[in-house]
């Protein structure tokens, strides 16, 4: 088995489930210590945690809200005090209120840039600190970033602003021996967007949806995982300021869609 994270030291925001939890335990696998932090649920951080020590690395559990500053620091002096530097940073965890433009309160826009944009930039002002022997940043993007649809403005342009982000960092970052990139997730199966198709009042079922991406089914948490210890890993050290799509297609498809079309265009 490849040992590419031999002695890294990762911390994942968001990481007792989903994606996170997939990566922590992708990271794990290879050598990583993880520090897993979460916000609510203290029992499924603790079982991820044992999951982790299982593989046979070190692993903490680190509750903070990433909505507020003053956890996120004391986030950063918990990662210092019990492993004294940090090789990953990774931005995960992330939330919104799905809604039309017209309905969007002031407290709607507050909470998701805090979650989403804020804590990812003070995120990265603590990790450099702590990357004392260079690098990665991460960052999870979704494709309402890059594409308009319904109630998703106000996390979408979240996103977007993160990729944003992304570039500038990189080069800020690149003489500190740190390389900053971001994955842009499509319709991966995971409780967040089983809610988003589930609970949003009119959304468009999630079959319709599936039936116009050249891949025809949803993505794995693992699949997006991957994609992201791609980019922590020695194998990416010459990729920074990138967003890479992990998405079936979903970005490159407009109508008229094939699914749509009859012989001979129908694939």
């Amino acid at each position: 088995m490849r040992r590419r994270f031999e002695n890294k030291i990762a911390l994942i925001t968001g990481s007792s489930r989903g994606i996170g939890r997939a990566l922590a335990l992708t990271l794990a696998g290879e050598g990583a210590s993880i520090v897993v932090n979460y916000n609510r649920n203290a029992d499924l951080a603790a079982q991820t945690v044992r999951e982790i020590e299982s593989l046979g690395t070190r692993a903490i559990s680190v509750q903070a809200n990433m909505e507020e500053p003053e956890a996120i620091d004391r986030l950063f002096d918990r990662v210092e005090g019990a492993f004294g530097r940090l090789d990953h940073f990774v931005s995960n965890a992330a939330a919104s209120a799905f809604k039309k433009v017209t309905d969007l309160k002031a407290h709607n826009l507050d909470r998701s840039f805090a979650l989403n944009v804020r804590a990812f930039v003070l995120g990265a002002q603590r990790a450099v600190k702590l990357m004392t022997q260079g690098g990665r940043i991460a960052v999870l993007s979704s494709y309402g970033s890059i594409r308009a649809y319904p109630t998703y403005a106000n996390l979408g342009s979240n996103k977007a602003a993160i990729e944003a982000w992304v570039r500038y960092m990189a080069v800020e970052f690149a003489p500190r021996g740190i390389n900053v990139n971001a994955v842009n997730g499509g319709l991966i199966d995971t409780e967040s967007c089983a809610y988003f198709y589930q609970n949003v009042p009119g959304m468009a079922p999630i079959q319709s949806v599936l039936s116009k991406l050249p891949k025809a089914r949803m993505g794995t948490v693992q699949e997006v995982a991957d994609a992201v210890a791609f980019l922590l890993s020695p194998e990416s050290e010459y990729i920074t300021g990138q967003t890479i799509c992990v998405d079936g297609g979903l970005s490159v498809i407009a109508p008229p869609f094939y699914s749509d079309t009859t012989p001979p265009l129908s694939l």
